[in-house]
Protein backbone atom coordinates (compact mmCIF):
# COMPACT_ATOMS: atom_id res chain seq x y z
CA UNK A 1 0.00 0.00 0.00
CA UNK A 2 1.17 3.04 -0.92
CA UNK A 3 1.34 6.61 1.41
CA UNK A 4 1.27 10.13 0.36
CA UNK A 5 4.29 12.11 0.83
CA UNK A 6 5.19 15.81 0.01
CA UNK A 7 2.73 15.17 -2.46
CA UNK A 8 4.78 12.82 -3.95
CA UNK A 9 3.94 8.60 -3.20
CA UNK A 10 6.36 7.58 0.15
CA UNK A 11 6.09 3.61 -0.24
CA UNK A 12 7.03 0.76 1.58
CA UNK A 13 10.42 0.67 -0.11
CA UNK A 14 11.85 3.54 2.61
CA UNK A 15 11.00 0.53 5.48
CA UNK A 16 11.98 -2.14 3.43
CA UNK A 17 15.57 -0.25 2.95
CA UNK A 18 16.04 0.57 6.10
CA UNK A 19 15.41 -2.96 6.94
CA UNK A 20 17.89 -4.28 4.34
CA UNK A 21 20.75 -1.83 5.92
CA UNK A 22 20.22 -3.32 9.48
CA UNK A 23 20.09 -6.69 7.78
CA UNK A 24 23.72 -6.10 6.41
CA UNK A 25 24.98 -5.10 10.08
CA UNK A 26 23.55 -8.28 11.39
CA UNK A 27 25.40 -9.77 8.48
CA UNK A 28 28.91 -8.42 8.95
CA UNK A 29 28.26 -8.91 12.85
CA UNK A 30 27.50 -12.88 12.21
CA UNK A 31 23.68 -12.34 14.27
CA UNK A 32 21.22 -14.68 12.84
CA UNK A 33 18.32 -12.85 14.21
CA UNK A 34 17.16 -9.15 15.62
CA UNK A 35 14.55 -8.90 17.83
CA UNK A 36 13.17 -5.47 17.74
CA UNK A 37 10.88 -4.58 20.77
CA UNK A 38 11.50 -0.54 21.22
CA UNK A 39 8.01 0.73 19.59
CA UNK A 40 9.63 3.77 18.15
CA UNK A 41 12.61 1.72 16.18
CA UNK A 42 9.72 -1.09 14.98
CA UNK A 43 7.82 1.97 13.54
CA UNK A 44 11.32 3.06 11.77
CA UNK A 45 11.85 -0.56 9.97
CA UNK A 46 8.39 -1.91 9.55
CA UNK A 47 5.64 1.09 9.42
CA UNK A 48 3.63 -0.83 12.07
CA UNK A 49 2.80 1.38 15.40
CA UNK A 50 0.67 -0.29 18.02
CA UNK A 51 -2.59 0.80 19.42
CA UNK A 52 -2.29 4.30 21.54
CA UNK A 53 1.36 3.34 20.90
CA UNK A 54 1.04 1.30 24.29
CA UNK A 55 0.71 -2.33 24.77
CA UNK A 56 -0.39 -2.86 28.20
CA UNK A 57 1.75 -5.75 28.86
CA UNK A 58 1.26 -7.39 25.52
CA UNK A 59 4.47 -7.84 23.68
CA UNK A 60 5.20 -6.66 20.24
CA UNK A 61 8.18 -8.14 18.56
CA UNK A 62 9.62 -7.18 14.79
CA UNK A 63 12.13 -10.22 14.11
CA UNK A 64 14.46 -9.27 11.33
CA UNK A 65 16.13 -12.14 10.19
CA UNK A 66 20.02 -11.95 8.72
CA UNK A 67 18.57 -12.96 5.51
CA UNK A 68 15.22 -13.19 4.26
CA UNK A 69 11.63 -12.16 5.32
CA UNK A 70 10.96 -10.55 8.33
CA UNK A 71 8.06 -11.48 10.82
CA UNK A 72 5.91 -9.42 13.32
CA UNK A 73 4.67 -10.94 17.04
CA UNK A 74 1.95 -8.79 17.66
CA UNK A 75 -1.64 -9.44 19.81
CA UNK A 76 -4.57 -10.67 17.87
CA UNK A 77 -6.58 -7.68 18.44
CA UNK A 78 -3.73 -5.92 16.37
CA UNK A 79 -3.46 -7.64 13.44
CA UNK A 80 -5.44 -5.91 10.92
CA UNK A 81 -3.67 -3.04 11.81
CA UNK A 82 -0.76 -4.60 11.63
CA UNK A 83 -1.64 -6.45 8.14
CA UNK A 84 -2.59 -2.55 6.69
CA UNK A 85 0.28 -0.59 8.17
CA UNK A 86 3.09 -2.52 7.26
CA UNK A 87 5.22 -3.59 4.35
CA UNK A 88 6.11 -7.39 6.52
CA UNK A 89 3.92 -9.81 5.58
CA UNK A 90 4.29 -12.46 8.02
CA UNK A 91 2.12 -12.03 11.32
CA UNK A 92 2.24 -13.71 13.29
CA UNK A 93 -1.04 -12.78 16.28
CA UNK A 94 -1.08 -14.06 19.68
CA UNK A 95 -3.90 -14.24 21.99
CA UNK A 96 -4.56 -13.48 25.24
CA UNK A 97 -4.54 -16.47 28.07
CA UNK A 98 -4.56 -19.24 24.75
CA UNK A 99 -1.91 -21.06 25.07
CA UNK A 100 1.46 -20.04 25.16
CA UNK A 101 0.69 -16.95 24.03
CA UNK A 102 3.28 -15.06 23.17
CA UNK A 103 5.66 -17.06 23.56
CA UNK A 104 4.63 -19.77 20.75
CA UNK A 105 4.89 -17.74 17.59
CA UNK A 106 8.16 -16.49 19.06
CA UNK A 107 9.81 -19.78 19.58
CA UNK A 108 8.75 -20.88 15.92
CA UNK A 109 11.17 -18.05 14.72
CA UNK A 110 13.76 -18.67 17.29
CA UNK A 111 13.77 -22.35 15.74
CA UNK A 112 13.66 -21.49 12.23
CA UNK A 113 17.38 -19.81 13.24
CA UNK A 114 18.92 -22.54 15.19
CA UNK A 115 20.98 -21.73 18.39
CA UNK A 116 22.49 -18.63 16.66
CA UNK A 117 23.68 -15.12 18.19
CA UNK A 118 20.47 -13.03 18.94
CA UNK A 119 20.66 -9.36 18.74
CA UNK A 120 18.23 -7.43 21.11
CA UNK A 121 17.74 -3.58 22.34
CA UNK A 122 18.96 -4.40 25.80
CA UNK A 123 17.28 -1.13 27.14
CA UNK A 124 13.93 -1.62 25.22
CA UNK A 125 13.95 -5.60 25.98
CA UNK A 126 10.42 -6.39 27.84
CA UNK A 127 11.98 -8.16 31.34
CA UNK A 128 9.28 -10.91 29.88
CA UNK A 129 10.85 -11.93 27.17
CA UNK A 130 14.52 -11.33 27.84
CA UNK A 131 13.95 -14.07 30.89
CA UNK A 132 11.92 -16.21 28.04
CA UNK A 133 15.16 -16.01 26.14
CA UNK A 134 17.01 -17.70 28.90
CA UNK A 135 20.52 -18.94 28.22
CA UNK A 136 20.49 -17.89 23.87
CA UNK A 137 23.88 -15.89 23.19
CA UNK A 138 22.39 -12.18 23.40
CA UNK A 139 24.20 -9.08 21.61
CA UNK A 140 23.18 -5.48 22.20
CA UNK A 141 22.74 -4.28 18.74
CA UNK A 142 21.45 -0.75 20.17
CA UNK A 143 24.40 1.38 18.49
CA UNK A 144 23.69 -0.44 14.94
CA UNK A 145 19.83 0.13 15.16
CA UNK A 146 20.87 4.20 16.58
CA UNK A 147 23.58 4.81 13.65
CA UNK A 148 21.10 3.82 10.84
CA UNK A 149 18.46 5.87 12.42
CA UNK A 150 20.95 8.69 13.01
CA UNK A 151 21.02 10.32 9.68
CA UNK A 152 17.31 11.37 8.30
CA UNK A 153 16.64 10.95 4.35
CA UNK A 154 15.05 13.75 2.42
CA UNK A 155 11.24 12.06 3.62
CA UNK A 156 12.57 12.17 7.13
CA UNK A 157 13.53 15.82 6.65
CA UNK A 158 10.25 16.81 5.33
CA UNK A 159 8.77 14.94 8.02
CA UNK A 160 10.65 17.34 10.27
CA UNK A 161 9.77 20.47 8.55
CA UNK A 162 6.22 19.72 8.98
CA UNK A 163 6.48 18.90 12.68
CA UNK A 164 8.35 22.09 13.46
CA UNK A 165 4.67 23.96 11.31
CA UNK A 166 3.04 21.93 13.73
CA UNK A 167 5.14 23.25 16.85
CA UNK A 168 5.24 26.80 15.98
CA UNK A 169 1.19 27.01 15.70
CA UNK A 170 0.92 25.52 19.19
CA UNK A 171 3.59 28.14 20.28
CA UNK A 172 1.83 30.76 18.85
CA UNK A 173 -1.65 29.43 20.25
CA UNK A 174 0.14 29.90 23.94
CA UNK A 175 1.14 33.67 23.00
CA UNK A 176 -2.25 34.56 22.12
CA UNK A 177 -4.01 32.74 24.99
CA UNK A 178 -1.43 33.50 28.04
CA UNK A 179 -2.79 36.87 29.91
CA UNK A 180 -3.47 37.85 33.23
CA UNK A 181 -6.12 35.95 35.06
CA UNK A 182 -6.13 32.66 32.50
CA UNK A 183 -5.60 29.38 33.73
CA UNK A 184 -2.54 27.60 32.80
CA UNK A 185 -4.79 24.49 31.66
CA UNK A 186 -6.78 27.11 29.21
CA UNK A 187 -3.26 27.64 27.55
CA UNK A 188 -2.80 24.11 27.19
CA UNK A 189 -6.33 23.25 25.72
CA UNK A 190 -5.39 26.01 23.22
CA UNK A 191 -2.15 24.63 21.82
CA UNK A 192 -3.26 21.18 21.86
CA UNK A 193 -6.32 22.45 19.79
CA UNK A 194 -4.24 24.39 17.45
CA UNK A 195 -1.25 21.84 17.30
CA UNK A 196 -4.33 19.13 16.25
CA UNK A 197 -5.63 21.21 13.60
CA UNK A 198 -2.21 22.27 12.00
CA UNK A 199 -1.47 18.43 11.61
CA UNK A 200 -4.98 17.45 10.15
CA UNK A 201 -4.02 20.43 7.55
CA UNK A 202 -0.66 19.06 7.04
CA UNK A 203 -2.51 15.47 6.63
CA UNK A 204 -4.98 16.35 4.01
CA UNK A 205 -2.75 18.30 2.10
CA UNK A 206 0.28 15.58 1.82
CA UNK A 207 -0.43 12.56 3.38
CA UNK A 208 -2.69 9.18 3.33
CA UNK A 209 -4.05 10.06 6.61
CA UNK A 210 -6.05 7.00 7.17
CA UNK A 211 -3.51 5.17 9.82
CA UNK A 212 -2.80 8.14 11.55
CA UNK A 213 -3.87 10.49 14.14
CA UNK A 214 -3.18 13.99 14.30
CA UNK A 215 -4.56 14.90 17.30
CA UNK A 216 -1.97 16.29 19.85
CA UNK A 217 -1.55 14.38 22.75
CA UNK A 218 1.23 15.16 25.57
CA UNK A 219 0.67 16.39 28.55
CA UNK A 220 1.48 19.96 28.24
CA UNK A 221 4.87 21.20 29.83
CA UNK A 222 4.31 24.77 31.54
CA UNK A 223 5.03 26.22 34.24
CA UNK A 224 4.37 29.92 35.30
CA UNK A 225 6.32 32.52 37.97
CA UNK A 226 8.59 30.47 40.74
CA UNK A 227 7.37 27.09 39.12
CA UNK A 228 9.77 28.04 36.08
CA UNK A 229 12.80 26.67 37.96
CA UNK A 230 10.81 23.05 37.56
CA UNK A 231 11.99 22.27 33.93
CA UNK A 232 8.99 19.45 33.82
CA UNK A 233 6.04 20.73 35.15
CA UNK A 234 2.40 20.24 33.91
CA UNK A 235 -0.11 23.10 33.47
CA UNK A 236 -2.58 23.25 36.52
CA UNK A 237 -5.60 25.28 37.62
CA UNK A 238 -3.24 27.77 38.63
CA UNK A 239 -3.98 31.95 37.28
CA UNK A 240 -1.62 33.60 35.48
CA UNK A 241 -0.50 37.06 37.33
CA UNK A 242 0.62 39.88 35.71
CA UNK A 243 4.63 40.12 35.64
CA UNK A 244 4.71 36.28 36.10
CA UNK A 245 7.49 34.37 33.47
CA UNK A 246 5.38 31.49 31.44
CA UNK A 247 7.39 28.48 30.12
CA UNK A 248 6.06 26.70 27.54
CA UNK A 249 7.74 23.22 26.18
CA UNK A 250 6.77 21.55 23.12
CA UNK A 251 9.22 18.74 23.34
CA UNK A 252 6.60 16.20 24.07
CA UNK A 253 3.99 18.22 22.20
CA UNK A 254 5.55 17.89 19.56
CA UNK A 255 4.63 14.46 17.68
CA UNK A 256 3.92 14.46 14.09
CA UNK A 257 3.47 11.38 12.36
CA UNK A 258 5.57 9.72 15.09
CA UNK A 259 8.88 12.74 14.19
CA UNK A 260 9.32 14.26 17.24
CA UNK A 261 11.14 18.09 17.57
CA UNK A 262 12.32 19.74 20.91
CA UNK A 263 11.04 23.55 21.20
CA UNK A 264 11.17 26.02 24.04
CA UNK A 265 9.80 29.74 25.12
CA UNK A 266 9.87 31.87 27.73
CA UNK A 267 6.65 34.54 27.58
CA UNK A 268 5.75 37.23 30.35
CA UNK A 269 1.91 38.23 31.02
CA UNK A 270 2.06 42.05 30.42
CA UNK A 271 5.18 42.89 31.79
CA UNK A 272 8.36 41.86 33.02
CA UNK A 273 8.24 41.57 36.70
CA UNK A 274 11.72 41.33 37.71
CA UNK A 275 15.22 43.08 36.42
CA UNK A 276 16.68 39.88 37.50
CA UNK A 277 15.03 37.61 34.90
CA UNK A 278 15.43 40.32 31.88
CA UNK A 279 19.38 39.39 32.76
CA UNK A 280 18.91 35.44 33.24
CA UNK A 281 16.90 35.20 30.29
CA UNK A 282 19.90 36.97 28.25
CA UNK A 283 22.59 35.01 29.36
CA UNK A 284 20.46 32.22 28.12
CA UNK A 285 19.79 33.34 24.36
CA UNK A 286 23.53 33.90 24.52
CA UNK A 287 24.07 30.38 25.14
CA UNK A 288 21.94 28.96 22.79
CA UNK A 289 23.40 31.58 19.72
CA UNK A 290 26.81 30.05 20.96
CA UNK A 291 25.58 26.51 21.03
CA UNK A 292 24.23 27.28 17.34
CA UNK A 293 27.01 29.39 16.16
CA UNK A 294 28.94 25.93 16.70
CA UNK A 295 26.72 23.39 14.53
CA UNK A 296 27.95 22.19 11.56
CA UNK A 297 29.57 18.98 9.68
CA UNK A 298 32.91 17.87 11.54
CA UNK A 299 32.36 19.53 14.85
CA UNK A 300 31.19 17.27 18.09
CA UNK A 301 28.20 17.18 19.78
CA UNK A 302 30.44 17.59 22.53
CA UNK A 303 32.04 20.93 21.40
CA UNK A 304 28.92 22.71 20.73
CA UNK A 305 27.82 21.87 24.93
CA UNK A 306 31.22 23.45 25.14
CA UNK A 307 30.13 26.77 23.77
CA UNK A 308 26.79 26.80 25.79
CA UNK A 309 27.97 25.62 29.18
CA UNK A 310 30.68 28.38 28.57
CA UNK A 311 28.55 31.29 28.19
CA UNK A 312 26.46 30.15 31.65
CA UNK A 313 29.33 29.61 33.40
CA UNK A 314 30.90 32.85 32.58
CA UNK A 315 28.04 34.73 33.68
CA UNK A 316 28.46 32.89 37.33
CA UNK A 317 26.05 30.43 36.82
CA UNK A 318 26.05 26.78 36.69
CA UNK A 319 24.62 25.02 33.41
CA UNK A 320 21.69 23.29 34.03
CA UNK A 321 21.66 20.49 31.78
CA UNK A 322 22.55 19.15 28.66
CA UNK A 323 22.94 22.10 25.41
CA UNK A 324 20.54 19.37 23.62
CA UNK A 325 20.11 15.78 22.19
CA UNK A 326 19.15 14.55 18.83
CA UNK A 327 15.39 13.53 17.99
CA UNK A 328 13.41 11.61 15.19
CA UNK A 329 11.38 8.93 15.38
CA UNK A 330 12.33 9.24 19.36
CA UNK A 331 12.15 12.06 21.92
CA UNK A 332 15.55 11.17 22.44
CA UNK A 333 18.21 9.89 20.40
CA UNK A 334 22.09 9.37 19.62
CA UNK A 335 24.05 11.68 19.80
CA UNK A 336 23.53 13.58 22.88
CA UNK A 337 24.77 17.44 22.85
CA UNK A 338 26.83 17.08 25.75
CA UNK A 339 30.15 16.42 27.47
CA UNK A 340 32.21 13.47 26.48
CA UNK A 341 29.82 12.99 23.18
CA UNK A 342 31.94 13.43 20.75
CA UNK A 343 29.86 12.03 17.85
CA UNK A 344 30.99 14.04 15.12
CA UNK A 345 28.03 16.15 13.53
CA UNK A 346 26.85 14.83 9.92
CA UNK A 347 24.29 16.29 7.39
CA UNK A 348 20.68 15.07 7.91
CA UNK A 349 21.02 14.92 11.78
CA UNK A 350 18.45 16.40 13.63
CA UNK A 351 19.34 17.81 16.92
CA UNK A 352 17.33 20.08 19.39
CA UNK A 353 19.80 23.03 20.99
CA UNK A 354 18.85 24.96 24.17
CA UNK A 355 20.02 27.80 26.01
CA UNK A 356 19.30 27.84 29.97
CA UNK A 357 20.11 29.48 33.22
CA UNK A 358 18.69 28.84 36.35
CA UNK A 359 18.30 30.57 39.32
CA UNK A 360 17.20 27.36 42.00
CA UNK A 361 13.59 28.58 43.83
CA UNK A 362 13.42 32.03 42.14
CA UNK A 363 13.27 31.65 38.65
CA UNK A 364 14.72 29.60 35.27
CA UNK A 365 15.14 30.80 31.24
CA UNK A 366 14.58 28.20 28.57
CA UNK A 367 14.79 28.40 25.06
CA UNK A 368 14.93 25.64 22.70
CA UNK A 369 14.77 25.03 18.52
CA UNK A 370 15.34 21.91 16.37
CA UNK A 371 17.38 21.91 13.44
CA UNK A 372 18.66 20.22 10.98
CA UNK A 373 22.64 19.68 10.07
CA UNK A 374 23.16 20.62 6.61
CA UNK A 375 26.66 20.49 4.18
CA UNK A 376 27.44 24.29 5.55
CA UNK A 377 25.88 24.50 8.41
CA UNK A 378 22.12 24.09 9.61
CA UNK A 379 18.67 24.83 9.00
CA UNK A 380 16.13 25.71 11.72
CA UNK A 381 12.93 23.84 11.82
CA UNK A 382 11.15 25.78 14.70
CA UNK A 383 11.76 29.72 13.69
CA UNK A 384 10.14 31.89 16.19
CA UNK A 385 10.65 34.97 17.87
CA UNK A 386 12.72 34.79 20.95
CA UNK A 387 14.15 38.85 21.67
CA UNK A 388 13.10 39.47 25.20
CA UNK A 389 10.78 42.67 24.16
CA UNK A 390 8.86 40.05 22.05
CA UNK A 391 8.18 37.84 24.41
CA UNK A 392 5.73 40.24 26.59
CA UNK A 393 2.17 39.32 25.51
CA UNK A 394 -1.25 39.78 27.03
Amino acid sequence: MARHYQGALMSEDLFQRRTRALQDALNAAGISLALITDEDSIYFFSGYHGYLYMEFGRPTVLAVPQAGPCAIVTPAMELEMAQRMSWVERILPWQDGVGREWREPLDELLGEVGEGPLGIEAAALPPVVRTHLGERDLRDISADVAALRRIKGPADIALARHAGQVAEAMMAAARATIGEGVPEYEVALATTAAGTRKAAELFEAHYDASMMSPNAHFLQTMASGSDTTMPHHRATTKRLKRGDPVFMCFCGMTNFRRFKLGFDRMFWVGELGDPLQAEVYEVALASQRAALAKVRPGVTAETVHLAYAEVIQGAGYDFPFRCGRATGFSFLESPQITQGDKTVLEPGMVLAVDGSVNCPGVFRAQVGDSLVVTNDGYELLTNYPKALDEMIVG
